[in-house]
């Protein structure tokens, strides 16, 4: 069964471009366009990883992140942060919040995939 990746953005070129990318290498996408919608989605569909942009409308990636890792139900969803917010207190903040892996845009296609398989063969 294809592992569930769910991708939380508000970009469409950005959504439409993971799509693509993950929809290729085997994985089932599920799509939220904001961080109220990705709570929902996440509850409902109960993905096995979440991509969070920390700027959304809504709810950001930082609050979805801490919501999701103060739930047990979700203590072993995977949280990958992706965002052109790159310095350091941002990084911090993020991965103290609970994401496992932290990306900046423009990210490496290469690198986000080999991010994502690395994530899945840790568990």
């Amino acid at each position: 069964m294809a592992k569930k990746i769910l991708i939380a953005d508000d970009e469409p070129n950005i959504v439409i471009s993971l799509e693509f990318l993950l929809k290729r290498e085997g994985y089932e996408v599920l799509v939220a366009r904001n961080g109220a919608e990705a709570l929902d989605r996440v509850h409902a569909e109960r993905p096995d990883m979440a991509i969070l942009d920390v700027m959304m409308p809504q709810r950001n990636g930082f609050e979805v992140c801490q919501d999701l890792r103060q739930d047990p139900e979700f203590r072993d969803l995977r949280i990958m942060m992706l965002t052109a917010k790159g310095r350091d207190t941002e990084v911090s903040k993020g991965l103290a919040l609970g994401a496992d892996v932290y990306m900046t845009k423009p990210f490496s296609t290469k690198e986000l995939i080999a991010k994502v398989k690395a994530l899945f063969d840790r568990a």
